[in-house]
């Protein structure tokens, strides 16, 4: 497994929980995330407002020039809260947001938190069936677009003027300030509303649902997961406090977008638990990243893996190491640049975590141990691992039709137990929901949420990532759907059965997208047309760029595709006779597979 590298003993577990427990207020935060309940009246909305009174001038956002104290902050979103309730939004209705990075977009969002609205965070690189199909899950009374989002907005506009042609708003991006006539100008509708703090209907609680955060639609068919204050106050009080230990004085670079649970949970959510301000870029530039912590005056920063191959790919710089980013916190960083990462760029601290948007459980490398995903606590209550099965694609049951706990060293499925403290906040569709539920696990009755992941268990409640399970892989830090890939392929006509699956490929973080196709005629394959479908009904991420022409598809007993001999074979002409083939990126179509393009695509010289 990908973390065995790391041994954590006995003796500098304890060494590092003692350094940990000698935190100020760090035994106080957890006993209060532990204890904190969904009927608890805390939210969010109450750390923004604090800030505001207690650090009125300190800054709560940095973004290209401009700069945001706490208390502007509270105030743009009191009168977008103001203004929402004059259209008629009350507690629990949703608003779309589909804007890019921007101080605005957080106006927006704290605006809904503030009547208790939930904010619906759009994909800003959604177009056409995919941004249809998000708007449909979040039913939302208001639509708000950023300028920059209007041409995406255009290829739904048949739905949106039947749908919501009467409740259009939109925020100009500098001077990209038209819209069309049927959208209204937001931040002028605003802009007489009061500042004062605004009271919602009905009490604000930890249960309460604030965010909808897509998984990754690779068919333009994501789901909603629902995030409740709970999720946030945890997130940001672990994770930004206890593990980063963020004061007011610390600013938090995020080059993430913030319709990602990890910029806007655990991003901005370090911050409102914290205090520290939050430095935001539009979109990831791997050559200016250093270069904006320097400007931001940035102690920290948040990734994910592949934004960190794509720093240690830039040239050496001398700001490499002139800033004063002493810690980072993300996931999916490979152990075997980790330490390149840490020397070349002089970080002193890791913290990795494990965790899904709408999951039950977190990991995270608080005590900074190297090359691990790191610790959870309540190790066989909140938390266990389990005998998986990975041909057969399901846990493994004993005689007395429970499943089997996993010894330290074994690799198993990452369960989570649902509970009123830990609850499952799961998806706006319940069938969704109810297919990650594991129920009967231990003992009658009981439910524990699938994470879909593979881990070795170690020692004092630590685990190592192992790979996602079943028919979802990561690529460039999205997860991809491998039956809605298939979905989509299938859809050409040329195709008499279609099996996509994630290959690794030497020096690139998760899983790269490959299919295993057989032809309905033998010769009649437009494989450029293929390709040209794929591009322009998938996310680029998820568009397979290996494909393999074969002739029958190998199914198990319960047809199911047996895919781990594919896996594995992958794109290797010694292991494979049938033709194949690449898509790279760049290029205009697909190109053979021979020894010479295998070495390009594993010495990381094609763009996948």
């Amino acid at each position: 497994m990908a973390f065995r590298e790391q041994n954590i003993t006995t003796g500098k577990y304890l060494f590092r929980f003692l350094k940990f427990l000698a935190r100020p207020g760090s035994i106080g935060n957890l006993k209060s995330l532990l204890n904190s309940r969904m009927e608890d009246e805390v939210s969010m909305v109450d750390f923004l407002e604090r800030h505001a009174v207690e650090r009125p001038n300190s800054l709560a956002l940095k973004f290209e020039d401009q700069q945001i104290s706490w208390s502007e902050l509270n105030r743009k979103a009191n009168q977008m809260a103001h203004y929402f309730r004059s259209r008629g939004v009350t507690f629990g209705d949703k608003i779309a947001l589909n804007i890019e990075n921007r101080p605005e977009l957080l106006f927006a969002t704290m605006g809904c938190l503030k009547i208790g609205a939930v904010a619906g965070m759009v994909n800003t690189g959604q177009t056409n069936e995919a941004l249809a199909h998000s708007l449909r899950l979040i039913e939302p009374r208001l639509i708000i677009v950023g300028t920059e989002c209007l041409a995406n907005m255009e290829t739904v506009a048949d739905m949106i003027d039947e749908q919501y042609s009467d409740k259009l708003l939109y925020i100009a991006d500098g001077d990209k300030a038209t819209a069309p006539s049927h959208y209204r100008d937001l931040m002028a509708a605003m802009a007489g509303q009061a500042e004062d703090n605004i009271l919602p209907e009905q009490a604000l609680t930890l249960g309460t649902p604030i965010f909808y955060i897509f998984t990754s639609g690779t068919t333009g068919l994501p789901k909603a997961s629902i995030t409740t204050h709970m999720k946030v106050f945890r997130a940001g009080t672990q994770f930004g406090v206890n593990v980063m230990s963020l004061k007011p004085e610390d600013t938090y670079y995020c080059a993430l977008p913030l319709y990602h649970s990890n910029a806007l949970t655990v991003g901005f959510g370090s911050c409102l638990s914290s205090g520290a301000t939050l430095a935001l870029r539009r979109k990831f530039s791997a050559s200016q990243f250093w270069q904006d912590c320097i400007k931001y005056e940035a102690t920290a920063a948040i990734y994910i893996g592949e934004l960190l191959r794509y720093l240690l790919a830039q040239p050496v710089r001398e700001s490499d190491k002139a800033h004063n980013v002493t810690r980072v916190l993300g996931n999916g960083l490979r152990p075997d640049i980790w330490m390149e990462f840490k020397n070349r760029f002089g970080i002193g601290r890791v913290h990795e975590f494990y965790g899904a948007s709408e999951g039950n459980t977190g990991f995270v490398n608080i005590f900074n141990f190297d090359k691990t995903v790191g610790w959870s606590p309540q190790y066989g209550k909140a938390w266990d691992v389990v005998q998986y099965d990975v041909d057969e694609d399901q846990p493994v049951r004993g005689d007395d039709a429970f499943m089997k706990r996993m010894g330290v060293g074994d690799t198993g499925l990452l369960i989570a137990q649902i509970t009123e403290q830990n609850p499952f906040d799961g998806y706006t569709d319940a069938q969704a929901s109810e297919k990650k539920i594991l129920r009967d696990v231990f003992e009658k009755g009981d439910a524990w949420f699938n994470t879909g992941d593979l881990v070795v268990l170690q020692k004092h409640g630590h685990i190592q990532f192992g790979d996602r399970i079943g028919d979802t892989f990561r690529w460039q830090g999205e997860n991809v759907a491998t039956t809605e890939v298939e979905s989509v392929i299938m859809k050409w006509p040329e195709i008499e059965d279609a099996v996509v699956y994630g290959v690794t490929v030497p020096g690139r973080d998760g899983r790269c997208g490959m299919l295993y196709l057989t032809q309905k005629e033998e010769g009649k394959l437009d494989l450029n047309g293929l390709a040209a479908h794929m591009r322009d009904k998938l996310p680029s991420y998820a568009v397979p760029r290996f494909i393999r022409i074969g002739q029958k598809v190998d199914v198990t007993g319960t047809f199911k595709f047996q895919k781990t001999k594919l896996k594995n074979a992958a794109y290797k002409i010694d292991e494979v006779d049938d033709p194949l083939y690449v898509l790279a990126r760049d290029a205009d179509g697909v190109e053979p597979i021979n020894a010479e393009v295998q070495g390009k695509i594993d010495n990381d010289e094609l763009r996948l």
